[in-house]
């Protein structure tokens, strides 16, 4: 079920109506949230349903059982129970076939050839969410900063809780389960705003759908490419992948606030980042933070071996992503910018660099970033890292190796760029200017108005969100 589409839109129309006029106390509402959020999450694929279940049981009790034990020793044993089996759904749904396939490789790269037949799993839609977001309860749990809740009911909903439920952002227990305590109702402000951030990530997603195509000519088909249409077709992407995620983000945000609840911030300008560190304080908020808090620090944070911290957390945060090498080595360069990046900062020279506020070397660092990030696309996005090499060649080949563009390549990379542009400048409008306009009716409504009809004039609503692959 896709925020984007017409089957979405009536399923949340009933689901808002009885919420906000028929449902008004605070047990049946958490049911109808359930209940809900099940029927939406079934939409996908009802078999998958225990499993969330499933998951939401184990971390239940396991959380009252860690805050009753009295042992630290019987703590870890009940934490290490709960990380065991979130992980394990996911190395056997997610990279159960990965592993198997990369021993094979190996074994086949040493001049053996061995069968081993693969499991084939389908992967569970927000497998990788909401597993997060149940061992971050527990976790929180075992270190005392929340106290366990009394209800699984409550609990369930909150893991399944529809607006972040299969793409993010990832919700911690102690942000959405206070929230359930009270169970907010809807207010005209938050319905206002809601508006407004679902009509900007719908404007942003379909923004997203239309680059679709040069993607795909540029990293599916295997055809020669030239310089410009190579470059087009990278920035598309990065175009794509900004506007369909945080497209998606902003619409669950607004969901949520439809219904009078808050979801954290996931994207703040990520292309506007001075430094790979600046980037990741930008990109996908909710998994940084989470990764920060909950893998990094436990590996002893910036207190022993910082770098190697660094470089475990990011290639864990590039295999989350999916299984596949691709990411892994996409997750190795951006630890290696990080840590790149504290390295330099450390040093007299480049320390005066990186906090000059000079528009000319904001500038610079501004656009090597940029092109970092870029670099870092071609890996997240290639079906293999041959083709990954073949795009990064020839994103770097100037002269006659490469094949002529074809017509109008010039005005495709002229309007990529312009894509990518207008949706920035669009987030950063109403960031920077977005209570002021919605204080005033006469303009807020038409530019809704004007940016809904034209995204359902252009759209292609069909188009799947990227993010829900992982």
């Amino acid at each position: 079920m896709l925020f984007n589409t017409p089957i979405f839109f009536l399923f949340f129309a009933v689901f808002f109506l009885l919420y906000s006029f028929v449902f008004l106390k605070r047990y049946p509402r958490l049911l109808l949230i359930l209940v809900g959020s099940l029927v939406f999450y079934a939409g996908w694929n009802y078999r998958f349903i225990p499993l969330l279940v499933f998951s939401a049981i184990v971390d239940y009790f396991v959380a009252i059982w860690i805050h009753r034990a009295t042992e630290k020793r019987r703590k870890k044993l009940l934490l290490s129970i709960s990380i065991a089996t979130n992980l394990g759904i996911l190395a056997v749904f997610k990279y159960a076939d990965f592993a198997m396939l990369s021993v094979v490789d190996l074994v086949d790269a040493f001049g053996y050839e061995v069968s081993w037949p693969m499991l084939a799993f389908v992967l569970p839609v927000g497998i990788s969410f909401y597993t997060f977001q149940s061992m971050s309860y527990t976790i929180d749990v075992y270190r005392g900063v929340m106290e366990p809740r009394k209800g699984l009911l409550q609990f369930t909903a909150a893991l399944a809780f529809f607006p972040q439920l299969v793409a993010g952002p990832i919700l911690r227990a102690r942000q959405i389960l206070p929230q359930l305590d009270v169970m907010p109702s809807p207010t005209w402000i938050g319905v206002k705003h809601g508006f407004v951030l679902i009509t900007l990530g719908l404007f942003k997603k379909t923004i997203a759908d239309l680059l679709a195509g040069l993607v795909s000519a540029t990293f599916d088909s295997g055809a020669p490419l030239s310089l410009i249409e190579t470059w087009t077709g990278v920035l598309a992407f990065a175009a794509q992948i900004y506007g369909d995620f945080s497209g998606y983000t902003d619409m669950a945000i607004g969901v949520g606030l439809l219904l009078g609840f808050k979801i954290p911030l996931n994207f703040r300008l990520p292309y506007f980042a001075s430094s790979p560190v600046d980037f990741w304080r930008r990109w996908h908020i909710s998994l940084s933070t989470w990764l920060r808090d909950y893998l990094y620090i436990s590996l002893g944070g910036n207190r022993t071996h910082r770098y190697r911290n660094i470089m475990i957390t990011m290639l864990l945060g590039g295999l989350w992503h999916g299984a596949a090498w691709t990411f892994v080595v996409w997750g190795f360069l951006h630890g290696f910018l990080v840590v790149a990046t504290h390295q330099l900062s450390a040093m007299a020279t480049f320390k005066r660099f990186s906090e000059s506020e000079q528009w000319t070397v904001r500038l610079v660092k501004w656009a090597f970033t940029f092109y970092l990030v870029l670099i870092g696309w071609v890996f997240f996005r290639s079906p293999d890292l041959e083709t990954a090499g073949s795009v990064l060649i020839n994103m770097h080949t100037l002269g006659s190796s490469l094949p002529a563009a074809l017509d109008y390549a010039g005005i495709y990379f002229a309007l990529t760029v312009l894509a990518l542009a207008v949706m920035h400048l669009v987030d950063w409008i109403f960031i920077r200017f977005g209570q002021g306009i919605e204080r005033r009716g006469w303009l807020l409504w038409p530019i809704l108005i004007f940016l809904q009809t034209l995204c359902f004039i252009v759209g292609a609503p069909s188009e799947a969100f990227i993010y829900f692959q992982f």
